[in-house]
């Protein structure tokens, strides 16, 4: 059974009474907790008007950290999320957040939903992904978001965080929930072109953008403490 489509124009799955409760009262807590949140943010101007213009950008943030660094993001953003019952769940949670979702992953709906992506992007909005997502493994870089920013000639940008006091998930991507009155620092990187000749060259870049995630990371943990190294950008 289904429900009428989403703005992605893909049936939206129907969830029974219980999951639609906890989806309300879950947004509803986490509204709550966050308002108890301590945020700071780096680079977010330079990341939302790359080359000192208006134009779209694709973030890219680890499936982990998703609630803390979407928490003031306040940016309306597509987010690619999977077509199965999950899926559903995490649309309606980013809806509360001002977000949507765009629906396809990797291994069901992708070329659909990368063309949706494009057409987003194209459109002046922002798209998210992340790399390591649906189901892993964590921390791994799938090369959609790179051949999204080739095609539709936009930069990357990473979303990186660090939160000093967190619950940790036993799921695979150790989900990241920041504790009450947690410190808690995000940083947007610098813009980067994905250049290449073809989607090939550009898939074969995944490794090096992984790389620069991690040195995001890196950079926001120092940031934290005040100790941050200077960054590298990428052509």
């Amino acid at each position: 059974m289904t429900t009428p489509a989403a703005d992605d124009g893909v049936p939206r799955v129907a969830l029974d009474w219980k999951t639609r409760l906890s989806i309300t009262l879950g947004g509803f807590l986490i509204q709550l907790l966050g308002k108890t949140w301590r945020v700071t943010t780096h680079g977010r101007d330079n990341a939302l008007r790359p080359g000192g213009h208006d134009g779209a950008v694709v973030y890219t943030l680890w499936h982990g950290q998703m609630l803390p660094l979407l928490w003031k993001h306040t940016v309306r953003t597509g987010v690619l999320v999977s077509e199965h019952k999950d899926g559903e769940i995490i649309t309606r949670i980013l809806e509360q957040f001002g977000m949507f979702g765009v629906r396809g992953s990797s291994s069901r709906g992708g070329t659909r939903a990368l063309l949706e992506a494009v057409q987003v992007v194209k459109g002046g909005t922002n798209m998210a992904f992340t790399p390591d997502g649906p189901r892993g493994p964590r921390h791994s870089f799938a090369p959609g978001a790179l051949i999204l920013a080739h095609r539709a000639g936009v930069p990357i940008v990473t979303i990186t965080a660090h939160v000093d006091r967190t619950w940790r998930f036993g799921s695979w991507d150790a989900f990241e929930l920041p504790k009450p009155f947690a410190k808690i620092t995000v940083l947007y990187g610098v813009p980067r072109i994905v250049a290449g000749e073809d989607i090939r060259a550009v898939a074969a870049r995944t490794a090096e953008f992984a790389e620069y995630m991690h040195e995001d990371r890196a950079r926001v943990d120092a940031l934290a403490t005040s100790r941050a190294p200077t960054p590298r950008s990428s052509n």
